[in-house]
């Protein structure tokens, strides 16, 4: 789901990085006034899940591949306005560090995946959930559901995207600048990936990660879900340091880093993710590459390891685990720094308690 630089028009790329504008400004405000509070380190383990769960690829039929995201768990957990920030971040990272995604699409793949994703998804999870206590199992359900239907809802975003290019954009003689794939092509390949196989991984992380945490954490189910009823004798989130709190979250990311070669099974790439040399040509009627997608294909020529690997393409496991590791911890530098500036900044005021719910509404 990630769309490299070239498949989408200026205007279109544009367009999607200016809705999004406002979307991380409202983000970065409600994230900001409770940024000394106990969510900082949630926040940079959100970031490190989503960025590591898309590492590992499932085959798809047809030869591609798809991926779950993670940010309709991140919702549920800490609230969808953090959702946007620890998505965009992993995002981010991705596209600079390691070529997937474009640079120029920054904008289009975060509103796909760290805007329409996590507020689709956390609106089916409220609706479905009701008023249920925290532990019950319809919440690790609801969750799943909420999973599926955004990531699938966000994939449709994607296929529009890619769909409408030849439409909008071609010269003269109707040759597609950017993207050559009509809606009639993108729909069912995103369809299918989504649909019937990357919905179903998200679901089964986002189902099984919350169903998880009502048995050995549930404290951390409470961040989220204060009008909520807890579990019996439920414990609060207070703690006295994150790493009491967090402990089994960052043991976990350890685990996926040393799994991330899995990643690697899966044969061929994901739809609309092709080099522009890779592409069937034929198949869309084409002779050349479009000009466009040729022209901004290489905008950004500077990642430290691209495809998650070295320049050769030597070593990949041992490529994917660095490019897993350096990825972590690159996201927990970013974090660290923006808490640092912000609390920088907040020492000339004197900061009011705010609640929590800050984060959520």
């Amino acid at each position: 789901m990630h769309i490299p630089d070239g498949y989408l028009s200026p205007q279109t790329c544009g367009a999607l990085g200016v809705a999004m504008v406002p979307v991380w400004a409202t983000a970065a405000s409600r994230v900001r006034r409770v940024v000394t509070r106990r969510f900082v380190p949630g926040l940079a383990v959100a970031a490190a899940f989503s960025f590591l769960v898309m590492m590992f690829n499932i085959p798809v039929p047809g030869g591609t591949t798809a991926h779950a995201v993670g940010a309709v768990l991140i919702a549920v957990l800490l609230g969808p306005w953090a959702a946007v920030i620890a998505v965009s971040i992993a995002l981010a990272i991705q596209a600079l560090f390691f070529g997937d995604g474009g640079v120029l699409s920054f904008g289009a793949n975060a509103f796909n995946m760290a805007f329409v994703m996590p507020f689709v998804g956390y609106g089916v999870y409220r609706v479905v959930a009701g008023s249920t206590p925290v532990d019950a199992r319809r919440r690790a359900l609801a969750a799943g559901l909420g999973g599926y239907v955004g990531l699938n809802v966000a994939a449709l975003a994607a296929a529009v995207e890619f769909g409408v290019q030849p439409t909008w954009f071609h010269t003269a003689d109707g040759t597609p600048l950017y993207a050559p794939f009509h809606l009639a092509q993108t729909v069912p390949a995103m369809a299918i990936a989504h649909l019937l196989v990357a919905g179903l991984a998200e679901f089964a992380v986002t189902a099984g990660v919350v169903a998880y945490l009502q048995r050995a954490n549930p404290a951390l189910l409470t961040i989220n879900h204060h009008a909520v009823a807890p579990a019996a004798g439920m414990a609060g989130v207070e703690g006295p340091v994150w790493w009491v709190r967090w402990r089994w979250a960052v043991i976990g990311l350890g685990v996926m880093v040393l799994a991330t070669p899995i990643g690697l099974l899966a044969p061929g790439g994901a739809f609309g993710e092709d080099a522009p040399g890779d592409l069937d040509l034929g198949r869309y009627g084409l002779r050349a590459v479009p000009e466009g997608l040729s022209r901004y294909n290489g905008f950004w020529s500077h990642t430290l390891l691209g495809d998650y690997g070295f320049g050769e393409g030597q070593n990949a496991t041992v490529g994917y685990l660095v490019s897993a590791v350096v990825g972590i911890a690159v996201i927990g530098v970013v974090v660290a720094a923006a808490v640092g500036l912000v609390r920088l900044l907040r020492r000339r005021t004197e900061p009011s308690a705010v609640p929590d719910e800050a984060m959520v509404g």
